[in-house]
């Protein structure tokens, strides 16, 4: 058994904070003790494991603010893990001993890291570049970024092993940051089965007020504009275009995502997303939930037909493989990282990101509901094959004993060196 460090800026409901709990439970389940830090956890919005016990939780940093005048939100989001970084290098690592920190999302917490003395390895998940993430702006704005741009490519290259969610993304990396040399090594993440397999799902009406004769197509991801959630509700809309009334009657949309009541984007967001139902004309057939606790989505993975799944470019997407393992057929944008888990016209579709396309597909469902059986029970297949948690556990498993050989090889040449002198 060793000690293992998780460092993350927000412990919060998403998809990196899903990554980063699963891969904890994976080390635990191998033997390993497991903590984590971070700036920020609110125990009225996050995943259970980090409030039940699973896990130690220590914030550090919160105080720090998150936005000057609601601007300098990547700066501060920097100087908040690097505050945390430092703590934990002079009060943490000297007394805890780990053999491997694992973090994720800001990379500049890494050399900061190191200033700690020990023998101990530091991995760094890189969910997607950071650089890639800010919006386009002006002349000030990239004078802005500039630094930090350098900064993420500089303090990435200080960790001893970076690992990505998928082929998509290890592509952006390299392409992102080429005056590294190493590349990095595609570790796939997995869903915490153990968890799906002893929750007992509630029926719908348990959850919404949705008949159970319904034909549910099922959006889970935060509210944000980037996740493109108005595809949904545009498809949707087109949907009614191209059925019959009486399948028109059957169809429901259910909006499910993150939702945390300080992040401005999030409140904007879902306004704007109802609004845009109510001008469409469609807000009977679409109801909106924020922020599902965890035994709530699996009932509306559970009970739903299909998932519709509408970022482009996303760096991985973890809800296609839920809703794999529970035999549901993916409806997904042909980019990123869902071209790699879903195969098309065989676990699910993969359509342009228009809303012609995604209704098109729709429609294809509704009306061959033998279809959404076949392309579910491949979906399953295809999950258990390749990405199962136990494949997940093991390849962690896997670079955690090489990062300790490395440890043992260091110690080795450095008891030599001691030696002759």
């Amino acid at each position: 058994m060793v000690k293992i460090i998780f460092l993350h800026p927000d412990l919060g409901i998403g998809g990196a904070e899903r990554l980063v709990l699963d891969a904890a439970l994976a080390f635990k389940s191998k033997g390993h003790d497991v903590a984590f830090y971070t700036n920020h956890h609110d125990p009225t919005h996050c995943f259970a494991e980090t409030k039940d016990g699973t896990f130690p939780v220590t914030v550090i940093g919160d105080w720090i603010p998150r936005s000057i005048f609601g601007r300098f939100k990547a700066a501060c989001a920097y100087t908040r893990m690097v505050f945390a970084a430092v703590y934990l290098a002079w009060y943490v690592i000297p007394v805890e001993e780990p053999t491997l920190i694992f973090c994720d999302l800001i990379s500049l917490c890494i050399p900061f890291l190191k200033m700690a003395r020990g023998p101990f390895r530091i991995v760094f998940y890189c969910h997607h570049p950071d650089k890639l993430l800010t919006t386009e702006g002006g002349v000030l704005k990239k004078i802005y970024r500039a630094p930090l741009n350098w900064l993420e490519e500089f303090t990435t290259a200080r960790a001893d092993k970076v690992l990505v969610n998928s082929k998509y993304t290890a592509r952006v990396y390299q392409d992102a940051f080429q005056k590294i040399k190493d590349v990095p090594d595609i570790c796939y993440p997995s869903i915490n089965t153990e968890f799906f397999k002893r929750t007992i799902p509630k029926s719908l009406k348990e959850v919404v007020p949705v008949g159970t004769d319904k034909f549910v197509f099922l959006s889970i991801n935060r509210y944000e504009r980037k996740k493109n959630l108005k595809l949904a509700l545009k498809a949707l809309a087109e949907l009614k275009n191209i059925i019959d009334e009486s399948d028109w009657e059957r169809v429901h949309l259910i909006m499910a995502g993150g939702f945390d009541p300080i992040n401005l984007e999030n409140m904007e967001h879902f306004m704007e997303l109802s609004d845009l139902a109510a001008d469409l004309e469609i807000e009977d057939k679409v109801t909106f939930l924020k922020s599902p606790k965890d035994v709530e989505k699996v009932s509306l993975l559970y009970n739903c037909k299909a998932l519709i799944y509408t970022p482009s470019n996303e760096h991985f997407g973890i809800v296609p493989l839920e809703a794999m393992y529970y035999s549901k057929p993916v409806i997904a944008v042909n980019s990123g990282g869902p071209t790699e888990t879903i195969v098309n016209d065989v676990t699910g579709f993969l359509c342009e990101p228009d809303s012609q396309s995604f209704a098109d597909a729709m429609s294809t469902l509704i009306m061959n509901p033998e279809l959404c059986g076949r392309l579910g029970e491949a979906g399953r297949k295809r999950f258990e094959t390749k990405f199962s948690f136990e494949a997940f556990s093991n390849q962690l498993d896997g670079i955690l004993t090489r990062e300790r050989q490395l440890i043992s090889e260091a110690r080795a040449i450095e008891y030599e060196q001691r030696k002759t002198k």
